[in-house]
């Protein structure tokens, strides 16, 4: 990357004391070598001495913005910052699937990246419009998943499958995962879906505990209209994305998914390889 680092977007693992204290010693970091720096409101209100400079704003266009928690507070800082800024995500939890470095690699990895000395690669979001008697309800942005499950009390629902305005198929089962190559390890994986490579062009069908043995896994072209549609009556059924919001179904709602024109730009420096952290962390491959 050629240009430089003026402006630092952090963002944070909400209730987190590790991530509050690290943030606030990143930002003095930062600003000690010149660089304007956002903080999310909730991080700036628990710094000592109070906090004057800005607050993180996702839609702003930073020079790089750098996440600090777990892959679930990089989904969400994903699917809100503005396209095209790159992510550094900062593991500093358990498993950290999608950051790229742990705690112990943030500041050497930063003197990397300041000297413009990084790689950037592109991850795939889904754009997904839930539609009831034809108004769009809700709009939402997908980067590992979007669900379509029905509650625990609730008998098999059916749910119809379009792509490009064909019939693929009707699933019989507890529900379905759209998932982007990017969340094929995530919930897709435990329900029996396939590994994906994240850069693949492609979305990953997944019933959930489908009816029909015949019934499998199926992988879509990622330029594909995808239309799923609720044909049970008096069922409980939600829509989840990512795993952290979403919204009640109701029969025949329609839930439409495109690729979004712009991805998540995700900061590359350490050498590892997208099968390195399928052997290192899923213990994939024996």
């Amino acid at each position: 990357m050629s240009q430089p680092i003026r402006s630092v977007g952090l963002v944070a693992k909400g209730g987190s004391r590790e991530a509050v204290r690290s943030t606030n010693e990143l930002a003095d970091w930062l600003e000690r070598r010149d660089i304007r720096v956002a903080i999310e409101e909730e991080v700036a209100a628990a710094r000592e001495p109070g906090f004057n400079g800005d607050l993180y704003d996702p839609v702003n266009g930073y020079d790089l913005v750098v996440v600090l928690g777990g892959d679930g507070t990089l989904l969400a800082a994903g699917r809100a910052v503005c396209p095209g800024v790159p992510i550094l995500g900062v593991n500093l939890g358990q498993l950290g699937f999608l950051t790229e470095i742990a705690r112990a690699e943030l500041y050497p990895s930063l003197v990397e990246i300041l000297a413009g000395r990084f790689a950037v690669e592109e991850r795939s979001l889904l754009e997904i419009t839930v539609v009831r008697a034809d108004e769009e309800l809700a709009f939402y942005r997908v980067f590992n998943d979007a669900v379509i499950a029905k509650s625990a009390l609730s008998r098999i629902i059916e749910l119809t499958l379009k792509a490009d305005g064909g019939l693929v198929t009707t699933y019989r089962s507890d529900g379905l995962i759209i998932s982007t190559p990017t969340g094929s390890t995530a919930y897709n994986l435990s329900a029996g879906g396939p590994i994906v490579n994240p850069l693949l062009p492609a979305v990953v069908l997944t019933p959930i505990c489908p009816h029909t043995f015949s019934l499998r896994p199926i992988v879509v072209p990622d330029q594909s209209r995808i239309e799923v549609t609720l044909e049970t009556q008096e069922a409980e059924v939600y829509l989840t994305l990512d795993g952290q919001e979403g919204t009640k179904l109701r029969y025949l709602d329609t839930v439409r998914l495109i690729r979004a024109a712009k991805g998540v730009h995700l900061v590359r420096l350490s050498g590892r390889t997208f099968y390195d952290n399928l052997r290192g962390k899923l213990r994939w491959g024996g």
